[in-house]
C-alpha cells in the first residue's frame, strides 16, 4: 500500500503515533519518526521492519514554523520528496472556567492546532512537488460537541476539524487530500490509570485509530478530502 511512499509520522513515540509508524514501515514506507524525547523515539525506529530505511527527528518544536521546515527540508533532502503527513500531537486537559487559567487554554491551541497548521504548512510545497499526497490528522469528537468542563480542549479539537475542512477545500485542485480522525476514548494506559473503573470494552485501540488514519494517507482514500472519520 505504501510501497517507495515517504511518511512523516509526528507523535510516533506515543500510543497511536507509535502504532502508525509500525504499520505503516510494515506495508512498505519509508517513515521520518518525529518527537521531542529522543530515546523512546530511537527505541520505536529500531523496531521497524529494516531500520536504516527509517529516520528518527528528535526535538523538533512543532510549535515553531521554521523548525518544521527545516524537518521537510531534512526529509526532502533525504528521500527524495514526500508523500504524506500523520500527525498524532495533541493534549487534553479538563477543568472548570472559574479554576482554569489562560495559559490551559493557550496551552490546547498551541499542542492541538499550532502542531497541525505549521506542519502542514511546511510540507504543502513538497506535497505540491510531488504532484500530490495526503494530510492526517487527529480531531476528537468532543470537537463536535463540547462538554462541561472541557471548554479549552473542544474548542481546540474543533479548530482542528474546521482547519481540516478549509484546507481541503483549498488544497484540491493540488490533489493534497486532507482528513481528519475523531477518536473516542483510546485504550491507553494513561487513561487506564486516569479512568480506573471506566468500561475499557467501549474504547477504541491505538492500532484502530492508526489503521483510519493510513487509510486516508493512502491511495485507497483517493477521492477522500476534508473527511471528519470517527473511529470508536
Amino acid at each position: 500500500m505504501f510501497s517507495n511512499k515517504v511518511i512523516i509520522v509526528t507523535g510516533a513515540a506515543g500510543n497511536v503515533g507509535r502504532a502508525v509508524a509500525r504499520l505503516a514501515a510494515e506495508r512498505g514506507a519509508a517513515v521520518t519518526a518525529v518527537d521531542a524525547l529522543a530515546d523512546p523515539l530511537n527505541a520505536v525506529v529500531a523496531a521497524l521492519p529494516e531500520p536504516a530505511r527509517h529516520k528518527a527527528c528528535a526535538g523538533v518544536d512543532l510549535t515553531d514554523p521554521a523548525a518544521c521546515e527545516a524537518l521537510i527540508a531534512r526529509v526532502v533532502g533525504q528521500f527524495g520528496g514526500l508523500d504524506a503527513v500523520v500527525t498524532t500531537v495533541g493534549g487534553f486537559t479538563m477543568g472548570p472556567l472559574a479554576e482554569t487559567d489562560i495559559a490551559v487554554w493557550e496551552r490546547m491551541f498551541s499542542l492541538n492546532v499550532k502542531t497541525t497548521w505549521n506542519i502542514y504548512r511546511a510540507a504543502v510545497p513538497a506535497l505540491r512537488q510531488r504532484g500530490g499526497g495526503g494530510l492526517v490528522g487527529v480531531g476528537s469528537v468532543a470537537g463536535l460537541k463540547g462538554g462541561g468542563q472541557m471548554a479549552p480542549y473542544a474548542a481546540s479539537k474543533a479548530a482542528v476539524l474546521r482547519l481540516t475542512e478549509s484546507l481541503a477545500d483549498e488544497l484540491r485542485a493540488d490533489r493534497i487530500r486532507v482528513n481528519a480522525v475523531m477518536p473516542t476514548t483510546i485504550d491507553t494506559p494513561q487513561n487506564r490509570a486516569a479512568m480506573p473503573d471506566a468500561d475499557t470494552s467501549r474504547w477504541v485501540t491505538p492500532e484502530e485509530v492508526a489503521e483510519a488514519m493510513l487509510f486516508l494517507a493512502s491511495s485507497a482514500a483517493s477521492g477522500v478530502t476534508g473527511a471528519l472519520l470517527q473511529v470508536g
